[in-house]
């Protein structure tokens, strides 16, 4: 619990500060809730409660139940997602996308500027430890931060110095109720053997052991950090979306062209960077230093390398990267499925929708994919921005870029980047304005 208060002081809450704290039901993200809605007597901010139902076990509606009626007893706002919809996808890697989604999603809701999770010292060790034996890179090793800042939000995981006997006790000590989830104890999930098995031998060779696995940790991240700084310096000039420079490549040593490599692969893949694992690093670096002059490497989820000469490229299957200018008088019907159409009236202020006056702009509006050098004088910011530089702020796979749709006015300027970005044009509901788009 002191763990838990050092780490809000440490990132100054304020008065009209929300938390969304992930709650499984389980004792560690029961015990997380008790500490946090304990602390509400002592630091004035809002505390919502956010719980998914993975709908793969009968006991979920009890659970989410459950949470709901402790949370209810205490006045704590309250958040669900019910899972139904499975796709085909790896089950654990779709489950952390789906959970992470609705998180953001509540984080959003309510303005929140924290996000919590109840992740703790045992967890941290699992991971390393399952990283360090299947494979991982330098920022796979070091697991995961108490505090790492994200695009609009900060993920706190306080009781990372906390096992989970110290989590035990603590919901005894305080009779707080929980649920237990009986697939954690199936030899069936190679996370479970690790707690069950190597854990234990561990902590009896060392009953400081996690404290020892977070300063590992925090200093493979110092590491990764500095690595990453002389990367930045570089990447731009040996990396230019879907290609690489291969002579460039080469002269660089075996470290860097390997950041250079986990670099690359995040802005194509995106969100399913996961799937790669230093075997898939080593495979590309292996044919980039290649004297061979050409060849090709298949990779995960139907992308392909291709090399030629002293150029590389990674392609989808599915990728088209041709150009495209349409003129938008009611709709547009885009490459990608969606469409960006004028419509009557709206209360949404997000960013797929946009409002625009005709005293500003010249018609007709176009919708068209990128160019290079495009630049948008960005709504609330001073002066003009790459499209690109938002497209690598906004983490968009760099498979999706090049068809990405930019909305135009006559003359040329960007009015709007659908669903990322709005532009000076766009005009507040308060405000008087024409023409309002949507894009779905």
């Amino acid at each position: 619990m002191k763990n838990v208060e050092t780490l809000l002081k440490e990132i100054s809450l304020k008065e009209k500060d929300t938390i969304v704290v992930a709650v499984s039901g389980g004792p560690d993200s029961m015990a997380l809730l008790h500490m946090l809605y304990q602390f509400q007597k002592k630091y004035p901010f809002t505390l919502v409660c956010a719980h998914v139902n993975h709908s793969k076990r009968k006991e979920s509606e009890d659970e989410a139940i459950f949470v709901k009626k402790y949370c209810e007893e205490r006045h704590i706002l309250f958040e669900y997602l019910k899972i139904e919809d499975w796709g085909n996808k790896n089950f654990h890697d779709e489950a952390h996308h789906r959970r992470y989604e609705f998180f953001e999603t509540v984080v959003k809701k309510y303005h929140a500027s924290y996000l919590f999770t109840a992740h703790h010292g045992d967890d941290l060790m699992e991971t390393i430890l399952m990283r360090l034996t299947r494979g991982s890179t330098m920022h796979g090793y070091h697991a995961f931060s108490p505090i790492e800042k994200r695009k609009d939000y900060t993920l706190v995981r306080p009781l990372l110095h906390q096992s989970k006997e110290d989590l035990l006790a603590y919901v005894q000590k305080h009779q707080i109720p929980y649920v237990i989830d009986q697939t954690n104890t199936k030899d069936t999930y190679t996370r479970n053997r690790y707690r069950k098995v190597v854990l234990p031998f561990l902590k009896e060779e060392n009953p400081n052991v996690i404290e020892k696995f977070n300063e590992f940790s925090s200093l493979l991240e110092e590491y990764e950090l500095y690595v990453q700084k002389q990367v930045h310096e570089i990447y731009e000039n040996i990396v230019h979306d879907c290609y690489i420079k291969v002579l460039e490549y080469q002269h660089q040593t075996s470290l860097i062209r390997k950041k250079i490599l986990e670099q690359w692969l995040l802005d194509i893949y995106g969100e399913e960077v996961s799937v790669l694992n230093q075997r898939h690093i080593d495979a590309i670096d292996n044919l980039l230093c290649s004297t061979k002059s050409n060849g090709t490497l298949d990779l995960p989820n139907r992308y392909h390398l291709y090399r030629n000469y002293d150029q590389a490229q990674i392609t989808h299957e599915n990728f088209t990267n041709d150009p495209y200018d349409y003129v938008l008088v009611d709709e547009v019907v885009l490459p990608n499925g969606k469409k960006i159409e004028k419509i009557s009236h709206s209360k949404e202020t997000d960013n797929f929708i946009c409002y625009l006056s005709t005293k500003e702009i010249q018609l007709p509006l176009f919708v068209r994919s990128r160019k290079r050098g495009d630049r948008m004088e960005v709504k609330g910011l001073s002066g003009t921005k790459k499209i690109k530089d938002i497209f690598i702020d906004e983490k968009i796979p760099i498979s999706l870029r090049d068809t990405w749709p930019i909305v135009c006015d006559a003359k040329g300027k960007i009015v709007w980047l659908p669903g990322l970005k709005k532009s000076k044009f766009d005009k507040t509901k308060e405000k008087k304005y024409d023409i309002i788009l949507k894009y779905h």
